[in-house]
Order: structure tokens, then sequence, then C-alpha cells
């Protein structure tokens, strides 16, 4: 069972998804709040009585505690939790900060009910979510690269296997994907990946995805993808 605390400051709104996500029957809303704090002293309360939820969904805009700070706070405190950012704004800067503080996902919330399902379970998994059109929007808010000394640290050094595998986290390929379409074991793609991560200082998939679409063009010429 997928437990999940559900951030929301609309008590109709709240209601609503509540409903939806626990007709799932491997998913349990465990908690709900209305606003960021109100979140952060619910995962208090839970911890102490082993119902530790492993999804939030956050919403963004609200009263008191907003969900990007509330994001900041919780990921500094549990950094180990699976943050799903849902809101109706898909504003880039939004975006961008979610992220940065430690979520793994961004949907909207006019998500069908079986893809919102379907994202808590593949951001359980580790796999992070993105709905229609965002990671773009998020791109195409980065500046393009103009020459060799825009490269970040640490891309020249990848190998032209890396390369690969990098430009296809772009395309959101999964490793079992990945590893079909290169021939390899899952267990070898997660090692190159570790050092993809390790070599570009990066915390996670989310962070090598935007890479890999910011410098793509450089990682095609370069690794003869």
């Amino acid at each position: 069972m997928i437990r999940i605390l559900l951030v929301e400051d609309q008590e109709i709104v709240r209601r609503g998804l509540k409903t939806l996500l626990d007709l799932q029957p491997d998913l349990q809303v465990v908690a709900e709040a209305g606003n960021g704090q109100d979140a952060i002293l619910q995962l208090s309360t839970l911890q102490t009585v082993e119902r530790f939820p492993d999804v939030v969904l956050m919403d963004i805009r609200m009263p008191i505690l907003d969900g990007v700070k509330a994001t900041q706070q919780i990921c500094q405190q549990h950094p180990d939790l699976k943050i799903l950012m849902l809101t109706t704004f898909d504003d880039a800067k939004y975006i961008s900060e979610a992220l940065r503080f430690g979520a793994k996902g961004y949907l909207l919330k006019d998500t069908p009910a079986a893809e919102l399902a379907e994202a808590v379970r593949s951001l359980h998994k580790g796999y992070t979510q993105f709905g229609p059109g965002i990671l773009e929007r998020l791109i195409a808010h980065v500046p393009q690269v103009l020459n060799d000394d825009d490269l970040p640290p640490g891309i020249k050094e990848l190998t032209a296997r890396e390369k690969e595998v990098l430009c296809l986290i772009a395309k959101g390929a999964s490793n079992r994907e990945i590893a079909q379409t290169l021939f390899l074991s899952e267990g070898t793609v997660r090692n190159h990946i570790s050092h993809i991560l390790t070599r570009l200082e990066l915390r996670d998939r989310t962070q090598a995805a935007i890479v890999a679409n910011t410098f793509l063009d450089y990682l095609m010429a370069s690794g003869q993808v």
C-alpha cells in the first residue's frame, strides 16, 4: 500500500482528490493538510504513529506557507520522502524552484485520475514525473549553450556510452528502456547513471534530464548518438 499525504488548501478539491485516490486498491490517503505548515506538522505526527507517507501530493499556492517553501523544509527534514507537485499553475519559476528544493515531479490538477494514480506509483518506484509540456516549458527558460565555455563541468569527461545514456534520459526513457535500446543490463545502466550524476555533480535523475535537454545538441554531436 502506498501511503499519501494530500496537501491542498481548497477543501472541495482536496475531498475530490482523496476520493479518487482512495478508489485505487494500492493507494491510501493517510492524512490531509490545508497548507504547507500544516503538512509539516502532520509529518511529525504521522512519524509517531507509524503511518508516515511514502508520497506527498503538494499544491503550490496556499496560505500561511506555500507549497514551494514547504517542499524545501520537508526535503531538508525528510530527504527520502517523495514529493509530487500538483497545481493549476505551470509557471516555469514554480517548477524550477520546487525541483531545486527536492520535488520529484510536477503535474497539473486536471490530470486524469488514472494518470495521477499511475504517476504516484511511478514516483514511489523512484521515477520522476512531468505533465505534458511541463519539462519543455522548463527547458525553454534555460539559457542556450553558446560555446564550450558554457558547458557544465564534467560533461566533456563523460564517455560516449554515458552520453548515449544521458540522451535517452532526456527523452524520458526508463532504465529498462535504456537497457533494451543500448543492449545493456539494467545494472550496467544504473552504474552509468550513478557515474553521470557524480561527474556532473547532480542530485538526481530530474536534474540529469534538465541538463541533458539543455545540452542535447552537444551530447548528440560529441557522443555520436
